[in-house]
């Protein structure tokens, strides 16, 4: 392993350890199963309640007994991308991990799932290294945040006891976060049937793929380009000149990631296959220009297709174009409060066709909780004026941040100490299973923080090593400031 810092080494084989052990979202248990055991081998008091999230119990060591208990909290799913054409099953394959030359960590093209499992690697290490000082610890580790953060809506009472909150989920060493985004999920469930045999037509298959792609709350002001939108963009300009009738359509992966990927087969007039080709190599040259810097593997190809595709009419194929153009996607308000951070946005997640309905999954996110539900309206407006049904997942709250809050001024205080220059302490757009813990847990203090991790959610998530080791030696730091107490 590429690093000197000897508590660095540990994290990543504990890490390394946990990426052999699947974990996708809402398919947890080996991964459950596997913290059970550990605790039980460690000889650590360990529950789980009906959703799965895990709760190990942690003894304070000598010295520290009469300190407050500390929760250290993350995540045990992961969001599984792939690259596109490789093979990996993450229902049973483990994780193949790889060190750069230039000290990150990164895998052979999946997603790393340092987002979150390195806290729990951190945490493991935390509970079983006795050189380490520290309070009592809760081990907090809640299920299927990546899709809902439905592990955490569903703590009950009592689960935890600690008031004081370390998450250790955010993505930029020398950060602390307090404060995040609340969120929701819509479903457009628009009526689509391909039933007309069209004579004369050849199919043909439109593919938008290379997109960089990301994590919809921490990248979406990148301006990175959809590839869905850019799909539908394509088909809208086939329409305005050629008889194209849409006959299947996929695009995107998970409610939280920007699409990467999308393709579409269309039925083409056979005399206007080559013009087609044209206006489409037309596209992705001003498509490649006008992403160049955040997409530059950016491309668009049509191309023929084998098989025999029934079409959708014209007036349906007009309308599935005209809905997803009307679709909000990206960012929707800036922040008034906080200088660079994004309020409110959209990110128009996958489109697929199920049964006789195409649908459209879309996440949004405000720290504005009226404005949040405002954007979902707007999306649902989107669905009423297309004739399409839709539903909304109900959301989770937004985390206010609390600036007098005295786990801060601790934390603060010790990482000063500890590197000799002060945190940047801001709100992020990204959600965080904070606000809903301190919903649920009155009088919770809570900080987010974490080693720097770069391209979550896509096969280009790394994770920089030697940020590692500095957030452990902050945490120790950390955890010796309340000896003092």
């Amino acid at each position: 392993m590429h690093t000197e810092h000897e508590y660095t080494q540990k994290i990543l084989e504990a890490f390394t350890q946990i990426s052999q052990v699947p974990r996708p979202s809402k398919r947890e248990e080996k991964i459950v199963a596997w913290m059970m055991n550990w605790a039980a081998e460690n000889g650590f008091e360990a529950r789980c309640d009906e959703e799965q999230n895990v709760l190990i119990e942690v003894p304070a060591t000598t010295g520290y007994e009469n300190a407050q208990t500390l929760v250290l909290q993350g995540h045990l799913d992961m969001v599984c991308e792939k690259a596109k054409g490789f093979e990996h099953d993450f229902d049973k394959d483990p994780i193949e991990l790889v060190y750069t030359d230039d000290g990150w960590l990164t895998a052979n093209q999946t997603t790393l799932g340092a987002d979150n499992g390195i806290a729990i690697a951190m945490a493991m290490v935390v509970a079983t290294d006795e050189t380490v000082g520290h309070p009592p610890l809760e081990l907090l580790f809640t299920t299927d945040e990546e899709t809902g953060l439905t592990g955490a809506s569903s703590l009950q009472p009592g689960f935890i006891k600690g008031k004081q909150l370390l998450n250790i989920d955010s993505e930029d060493e020398g950060v602390f976060t307090v404060g995040c985004a609340g969120g929701d999920d819509t479903r457009l469930m628009l009526p689509f049937t391909a039933d007309e045999t069209l004579a004369g037509h050849s199919a043909c298959k439109l593919v938008a793929g290379g997109m960089s792609g990301g994590h919809s709350g921490i990248d979406i002001n990148e301006g990175r380009a959809s590839a869905i939108k850019l799909l539908f963009r394509g088909i809208h300009l086939l329409t305005k000149r050629i008889d194209v009738r849409l006959a299947t359509v996929t695009g995107g992966s998970a409610r939280n990631a920007i699409p990467r990927d999308a393709e579409a087969v269309l039925l083409i007039p056979s005399a206007d296959v080559e013009r087609a080709g044209a206006i489409i190599g037309d596209l992705q040259q001003k498509a490649k220009a006008e992403y160049a810097n955040t997409d530059p593997n950016l491309t668009i190809n049509l191309a023929a297709e084998d098989g025999n595709f029934k079409g959708a009419s014209a007036e349906v194929t007009r309308k599935v174009i005209d809905t997803i153009f009307a679709h909000p996607h990206g960012v929707d308000a800036m922040s008034k409060d906080m200088e660079g951070l994004v309020e409110t946005s959209n990110n128009l997640a996958t489109v697929d066709i199920k049964g006789d309905r195409l649908v459209i999954l879309s996440n949004q996110r405000s720290s504005n909780m009226d404005s949040l539900d405002m954007l979902v309206e707007r999306v649902m407006s989107v669905a009423r004026l297309a004739g399409a049904e839709s539903d909304r997942s109900g959301g989770y709250p937004s985390w206010q941040p609390n600036m007098d809050s005295k786990l801060l001024a601790r934390c603060v205080s010790v990482y000063t100490k500890r590197f000799g220059k002060e945190p940047i302490v801001e709100a992020c757009h990204a959600g965080l299973e904070c606000g809903i813990i301190g919903a649920k847990y009155e009088g919770m203090d809570m900080i987010s923080f974490g080693p720097t991790i770069k391209n979550p959610h896509s096969p280009d998530e790394m994770i920089e090593i030697e940020s590692i080791g500095k957030i452990w030696d902050f945490m120790v730091a950390l955890f010796e400031s309340y000896k003092e107490d």
